[in-house]
């Protein structure tokens, strides 16, 4: 029961520190909307340096439990029966691969539709590539038969 509270406490503790040096490093770096070289490396190294302590940290704090009954399969409370380990069809993983790119297409069209003006013809250009690239993506897609759902 203690190593729960004091788990708790410490987690607590570990995210006010590192909001604490957050905080820090981003008024240091972002004194005004333009960063130089270095202010621009030094945030990445400190972002990758407190990734880098925070997975530490979360290896050392969980409670560790090896017991056979932790690596079984749960399927809502009910026992399993015969293997647990079964293949899915490609196609699926297919389909939601093909969703996630055009999905993340999404996220590059509002920033170029926002400042379309200021780009002028080179953007317009530069985006008619893009949905080129991506046209041909989802021709060879659609005659592979990635979009059929069977």
């Amino acid at each position: 029961m203690f190593y729960k509270h004091r788990d708790c406490i410490s987690s607590l503790l570990f995210l006010f520190v590192l909001d604490k040096i957050f905080t820090f490093a981003a008024n240091y770096l972002l004194k005004d909307l333009h960063m130089s070289a270095e202010s621009l490396i030094l945030f990445f190294i400190v972002g990758a340096f407190l990734v880098g302590i925070a997975l530490l940290f979360s290896s050392y704090i969980p409670p560790t439990s090896t017991n056979p009954q932790k690596s079984e399969t749960y399927e809502c409370g009910i026992p399993t029966e015969g293997l647990s380990w079964l293949q899915f069809n490609v196609g699926y993983y297919l389909f939601a691969i093909i969703f996630l790119v055009f999905d993340v297409e999404t996220v590059f069209i509002f920033p170029w539709a926002k400042v379309m003006k200021e780009a002028g013809i080179t953007g317009f250009i530069e985006i008619l590539i893009f949905f080129f690239v991506l046209g041909i993506g989802l021709l060879y897609a659609w005659k592979k038969g990635a979009l059929k759902w069977e």
